[in-house]
């Protein structure tokens, strides 16, 4: 096990050093000089040369990427061109917030869809399975950012129950766990476990079908075993392959939330990012990639051990 585990953080690295080429190259495939996009139009071209050259902009790319990955390997992403500050500290509360708002979607998308799915999964064929498999592809299907809008209207503009926007206390980026911060996150992760959730319920669902159709469950049965008992040697052998899609969804969670911090002006990685991307801050903009990157690299990582934990019966080159 513990060779197994170095094998695969051997293999992340060079993964990881994939993405670093890959985050630092698709910033300078957009068009206009992120320089020239922060510059006051009246500043000169001596002051805009100046802050080229205090940025590393002059440099040619290759050294420019080395000068780089050396600063980002200790946590240093430069300075932000439009607010002068380092990136980190924009970023570590961005990535706390967002964190915030995956851990809770994951929770309640992992606890609904795989008490569903597997409820779907015993009653085959019947009009539970088939509510449940309607409402995995509705969530699956329908846009998440639209769900927002929807929830949106109806919580915060009609019923007035819950804040529209922001974190609560006016919009405050500092959380504090009452119930008004609470409150703040009900809309955003009902909007954003919505996708996880179908794709979840769905696997769980296809898992736990593979499994009850063994010889060895009716096997168990036939010796006396209680369903209780079973049911528990179902779940264990199906939680692999649930496991494995779950902490990809965590993943795409940290990653894919740009739309619904955008809709709800959630002050996290998605929103920073957003920002970035518009107002052409490159700094930032490596940075913000680079570390959700790594993040989905080092789930997967996770994920692989865990699941070689779970049924030592996988084997992977």
């Amino acid at each position: 096990m513990v060779y197994y585990i170095i094998r695969r953080v051997l293999y992340a690295i060079p993964i990881a050093l994939g993405v670093s080429i890959i985050c630092f190259s698709l910033v300078y495939l957009g068009p206009g000089d992120p320089i020239q996009a922060v510059m006051p139009d009246e500043a000169s071209e001596a002051e805009t040369q100046r802050i080229r050259v205090a940025y590393g902009f002059d440099k040619p790319i290759p050294i420019q990427y080395l000068l780089w990955l050396s600063r980002a390997v200790q946590g240093d992403f430069g300075n932000s061109l439009q607010h002068n500050r380092p990136v980190i500290a924009e970023l570590i509360p961005a990535l706390q917030n967002t964190f915030r708002l995956a851990v809770f979607a994951a929770t309640l998308s992992f606890l609904i869809a795989f008490v569903a799915g597997g409820i779907a999964a015993y009653r085959n064929g019947t009009w539970i399975d088939k509510s449940v498999t309607a409402f995995a592809i509705t969530g699956v299907s329908v846009p998440h950012y639209w769900v927002a809008i929807i929830l949106v209207i109806i919580f915060a503009v009609e019923l007035g129950m819950l804040p529209a926007i922001g974190m609560g206390s006016g919009s405050s980026r500092d959380w504090a766990w009452d119930l008004d911060h609470m409150k703040a996150l009900v809309m955003p992760v009902i909007a954003l476990s919505m996708i996880p959730m179908g794709i979840i319920m769905r696997t769980t669902r296809a898992s736990v079908l593979e499994v009850l159709s063994q010889d060895y469950v009716e096997t168990l049965r036939s010796k006396g075993l209680s369903e209780l008992n079973v049911l528990r040697h179902v779940i264990k052998n199906a939680s692999p392959t649930v496991l494995a899609v779950t902490g990809l969804q965590f993943g795409h969670l940290l990653g894919g939330s740009i739309l619904i911090e955008t809709v709800f002006v959630w002050p996290g990685s998605g929103l920073l990012l957003n920002e970035a991307i518009f107002k052409r801050d490159v700094p930032i903009l490596q940075g913000t990639v680079l570390v959700l990157a790594i993040f989905f690299v080092f789930v997967n990582l996770i994920v692989d051990i865990m699941q070689t934990w779970l049924d030592p019966r996988i084997k992977r080159g």
